[in-house]
């Protein structure tokens, strides 16, 4: 396989955008990606697009990435169309790196755009349903639920999954169910919760594309409207619409350049979830997914600077940073609290805000997560530069079967 460079990143600002389309959202998207990259339409072989929720929203189930990019004068060109959940962007990455690795395309881009924004509040949190198996609902959302059962611990009288699809994304009790195990089994505190979305949103503060740009206090976290106990409103992961894109390409288009800024791809890995059993947590998705890419890039976890992961929720981002191999197993809750995922520690994790608060439009997020690497590893970041950072990783995971995610992306980024 060949070696594969990020020559260009663009995103929009992730927001509630009411009277924008998806035609709207990606033509911004692709007009900033090939701006940064220097490059125009013509340079590009193929065109990677994911998006996850068209379909639902406004009954365009198919073609997406053709009929979103046609009035941009994008004809001819192979579009490949991608739905992964939470992890399309990811997936389009993955894919637009196998392109150029393998030698078919020099220069490719990833694009993912999402509208998630509904004033249906209903029919809005109900499109989350359709990253589970809907032929299953009922004994998966049981299954979960039983995870919360014979614990010892004291969880307030609430909704136990009713409000599911009503007023909350279903994947909200999905990461309680875990929380509450985690909790549980390890001694994961409320607060420790508290201390990774406040770090996230202070993080957030500092970057114009994101969805909040405003810091919370961990007591003011702990005090927010429960979601789904223990996670709070500040907690979780907004809804919300956007856009984002990477131009990747070889080693020879790469010599054609005058400006180019490259970073290097050192990995790019795929993977979907297995059956394994919830207490079998050497086998998580995450753990077997990043070990693979470990190997691709011959590095490990201690070699990573800075890591964007996904944390739709407080718990996901301490669930990845645990089976990422950042800390042990059981330590996510106390790695954090200790302040090393924080700009200035060992392993700055989401400076861009994460998921939590630079915001979640399903297919762009995966790479949102490229767009701020990419700035880190360029030193373009600002105030929340991760100082000589050299090596980064995106996690990206989507969709929930059994005690994991259903796919997830992983790559891991050089600063060249």
């Amino acid at each position: 396989m060949r070696d594969v460079f990020v020559i260009g990143v663009g995103m929009t600002k992730f927001a509630r955008y009411w009277d924008r389309s998806i035609k709207s959202i990606a033509a911004e998207a692709l007009e900033k990606t090939l701006a940064d990259a220097d490059i125009g339409q013509d340079a590009l072989d193929a065109i990677y697009f994911s998006n996850s929720n068209w379909g639902y929203q406004s009954n365009q189930h198919c073609i997406r990435g053709q009929v979103a990019l046609r009035p941009l004068g994008v004809m001819g060109l192979p579009i490949y169309n991608l739905e992964n959940a939470c992890a399309g962007g990811a997936t389009g990455f993955h894919c637009a790196w196998m392109g150029v690795a393998s030698g078919v395309y020099e220069c490719v881009i990833a694009l993912g755009a999402e509208k998630m924004y509904d004033e249906d509040k209903v029919k809005m949190f109900k499109a989350f349903w359709t990253g589970i198996d809907v032929e299953n609902m009922v004994p998966h959302m049981e299954m979960l639920q039983a995870v919360s059962k014979n614990i010892d611990l004291e969880i307030p009288k609430e909704d136990d999954g009713g409000g599911a699809g009503q007023n909350r994304s279903a994947f909200m009790d999905v990461y309680s169910a875990f929380a509450r195990y985690h909790m549980n089994k390890y001694g994961t505190t409320q607060k420790q919760l508290a201390v990774i979305a406040s770090k996230n949103h202070f993080h957030s503060s500092m970057n114009p594309n994101a969805q909040y740009q405003n810091q919370i206090g961990v007591d003011e976290v702990l005090a927010a409207r429960s979601v789904s106990w223990p996670l709070t409103v500040p907690m979780c992961a907004p809804v919300g619409d956007g856009g984002a894109g990477a131009v990747l390409c070889s080693a020879d288009f790469l010599k054609k350049l005058k400006h180019a800024r490259p970073v290097k791809i050192r990995a790019s890995v795929l993977g979907s979830g297995t059956d394994r059993r919830i207490e079998e947590e050497n086998k998580d998705i995450a753990c077997l997914v990043s070990q693979k890419a470990y190997a691709m890039a011959g590095v490990g976890p201690e070699d990573i600077h800075v890591a964007e992961v996904h944390d739709a929720t407080a718990f996901g981002e301490l669930h990845q940073s645990e089976s990422l191999g950042f800390c042990p197993m059981g330590q996510g809750g106390v790695f954090a609290e200790s302040g090393a995922t924080k700009l200035g520690g060992k392993i700055p994790i989401n400076t861009s805000g994460g998921l939590e608060s630079r915001g979640h439009p399903i297919g762009a997020s995966g790479l949102g997560q490229i767009h701020e690497l990419v700035t880190q590893l360029r030193h373009e970041a600002g105030l929340r530069q991760v100082e000589g950072c050299k090596l980064a990783m995106a996690e990206n995971g989507g969709g929930n079967l059994a005690y994991e995610e259903a796919a997830m992306g992983i790559h891991i980024l050089e600063k060249v």
